[in-house]
């Protein structure tokens, strides 16, 4: 009885986010073409710390753009590589590019959040687009972003890129990005409601305007913040403005990591904003292991007896096996689909959907791994910089 409770269990986790999914697959859509005699003024922000690799293909995709008025700052963030010398010949063939140094990094700030902020002083546009490094747009992808900004009537929208990988850990573990926001998100309370908590978006790409984020006191307000993603449109709404997100799959593509490394670092510096908070992330476990892992023990366990010899098939249909099978396999196919779905949608490799419940224990793994190293005092930095709350606790204890 008691498996037939938790094949009951099982199905029912499973069963929520699938269909979330599908609400939100009625929602979640890209941005309105622009018509070709419509423009936009636009001060694309682009911060760079030691961003050789990419920062010359960021850039010249931003140049590229159609119907707007442009100027692209990019701001060294005290890069130890190429990346300004990379900056500075483009600008020096381009006088829409301008390179700028970043001020010293005060205590308490993100270095990330700092070098969005000291961007949006120098720009000489009221709508500011925010750009991660490593992201490359289409030619119409601002002018489409800018239009959602004002169609949708909303102070911040935000697009999530095509995301590429290339180790195995990127591909299991990046393409959950999609699948968490499309199934535990509810994209219709999120346009309804001002509540901070249904705030969301992707730190790779923002847009908003002058006046709302001065308002707002822009990344200022979320100065010690490692997940901008999370924290500036909550940040807004907790200002009392609009936020929504759009499908930017065909408007930009980006490889957030280039290793198995940079992977595990870079969502656990997040992690304690968003899953791995204290209060959130025993019911995360709870969830995502009930009704993304538990559905295939179920469904091992079961088949186990199966081919086993007959008076234990006797006694798995006299026991109401058959039930729990059918449940098992139930939750397994919904399971499957779903994220076969995702994967299909947003263009992603089907290595993720194959070792779906794998890459989900990996997700955890990293969120308790990112909660552990905050409790024993060392949250997990980035480039090479602590986390703002280290140096806090560091300069406490001196």
């Amino acid at each position: 009885m008691t498996l037939l409770v938790l094949s009951w269990v099982a199905l029912g986790c499973a069963a929520v986010p699938a269909l979330l999914y599908l609400s939100n697959s009625f929602l979640f859509r890209a941005p309105p073409l622009v018509e070709s005699a419509r423009g936009f003024a636009i001060s694309a922000l682009i911060p760079a710390r030691n961003e050789e690799v990419g920062i010359a293909a960021c850039v010249h995709g931003v140049l590229a753009s159609t119907n707007v008025e442009l100027e692209v700052i990019v701001l060294d963030d005290a890069s130890t590589d190429r990346t300004a010398d990379i900056v500075r010949a483009i600008a020096a063939e381009d006088p829409r590019v301008r390179l700028e140094p970043a001020p010293p990094l005060p205590p308490g700030w993100c270095g990330k959040q700092h070098a969005c902020y000291a961007l949006s002083k120098l720009a000489r546009y009221d709508t500011f687009t925010f750009l991660d490094a490593d992201v490359r747009l289409a030619p119409d992808a601002l002018a489409r972003m800018a239009s959602f900004q004002q169609t949708s009537r909303t102070e911040l929208v935000s697009g999530f890129p095509r995301q590429e990988t290339g180790t195995l850990l990127e591909k299991l573990l990046i393409p959950l990005i999609h699948w968490l926001l499309l199934c535990w998100l509810p994209l219709w309370a999120m346009r309804r409601f001002r509540w901070s908590a249904f705030g969301a978006g992707c730190g790779q790409w923002f847009l908003t305007t002058r006046p709302t984020y001065e308002k707002v006191g822009g990344h200022s307000a979320i100065k010690a913040s490692m997940h901008d993603g999370l924290m500036l449109p909550r940040a807004y709404r907790r200002a009392g403005f609009r936020t929504d997100i759009c499908d930017a799959t065909n408007l930009a593509t980006c490889r957030m990591y280039q290793s198995a490394r940079g992977v595990w670092n870079g969502l656990a510096k997040n992690a304690r904003e968003g899953m791995a908070a204290t209060g959130q992330i025993g019911f995360w476990t709870v969830v995502l292991l009930c009704g993304q892992v538990l559905p295939f023990v179920l469904l091992g366990l079961q088949l186990r007896t199966l081919l086993g010899w007959v008076p234990a098939l006797v006694e798995l249909w006299i026991d109401g096996g058959a039930v729990r099978v059918n449940l098992a396999v139930i939750a397994v196919v919904v399971v499957l689909a779903t994220r076969y779905a995702v994967a299909d949608w947003f263009r992603q490799s089907l290595v993720a959907w194959l070792l779906h419940p794998v890459a989900i224990l990996l997700l955890l793994a990293v969120q308790w791994y990112a909660l552990v190293r905050a409790v024993v005092g060392r949250p997990v930095g980035w480039k090479g910089r602590k986390a703002p709350h280290a140096e806090a606790n560091a300069s406490g204890a001196a």
